[in-house]
């Protein structure tokens, strides 16, 4: 493992360094193997750990990669703007894609924070964001069907919360609860986001409130795949 290790710090040192650019052909698994002394198969498990990383990319036949990973998204995490408006603003190719809306069971935390009477409905809505073809967050929207009676109904159509409570007379948001924190992809998530389970998610949970009559409008979590953005806190 520790040359395994090594040869992945040597890798991504040249890569990082300026050495390698994006999309020039790295060293063969031979050459590696040569180059530190170990077997074949170790440079290709480095590769291959490299490559769930995101570092590179492999074409049969051709060798191994540098991956362009050059899409820094600056991701600021406050103010009163939604996502897609932000993206927009900033000029990305950008695509808010619907995935889902549903009912969920009972769930203290999120109940506790929408203010919601245990009896009342709280669907979820999912709303996946895109930017150059490449998936990159994963938003959920909880709101509770006593706020939005349509919901169950609407719900599939909504790519902006923010539109949508604008639709419904509500104009002034303010951001309340954040919580940050850092976890690893679950299988589904991995498949929405097209990553590997070593590409670390930057987990945003927080509560959105109407300003003007106090009244609750969702709880969100949002899951950012920490190689696509460059964070303004």
């Amino acid at each position: 493992m520790s040359e395994e290790v090594d040869i992945m710090d040597y890798l991504t040192a040249a890569i990082q360094s300026g050495k390698y650019e994006p999309d020039d052909k790295l060293p063969s698994e031979n050459e590696l193997a040569d180059r530190f002394k170990v077997p074949r198969i170790t440079a290709r498990k480095a590769y291959e750990r490299l490559q769930e990383l995101g570092y590179i990319y492999s074409k049969q036949g051709k060798g191994s990669f540098v991956q362009d990973r050059n899409l820094r998204i600056p991701l600021v995490l406050s103010g009163n703007i939604s996502f897609s408006q932000k993206m927009l603003d900033l000029g990305y190719n950008y695509q808010s894609k619907n995935i889902f809306c549903e009912p969920i069971s009972f769930n203290n935390k999120i109940y506790q924070s929408l203010r919601a009477p245990e009896d009342s409905m709280v669907y979820r809505v999912g709303r996946l964001r895109i930017v150059n073809g490449q998936s990159i967050a994963l938003h959920i929207s909880y709101v509770t069907a006593c706020m939005f009676p349509e919901i169950s109904t609407e719900g599939r159509e909504i790519t902006s919360m923010f539109q949508y409570y604008r639709s419904k007379g509500y104009h002034n948001f303010r951001s309340i609860q954040t919580i940050l924190s850092v976890t690893y992809p679950s299988k589904s998530e991995r498949d929405l986001l097209a990553c590997s389970s070593l590409i670390p998610l930057l987990v945003l949970e927080s509560g959105c409130m109407d300003g003007e009559s106090g009244k609750m409008l969702e709880c969100s979590k949002i899951l950012y795949r920490g190689d696509c953005f460059s964070y303004e806190i």
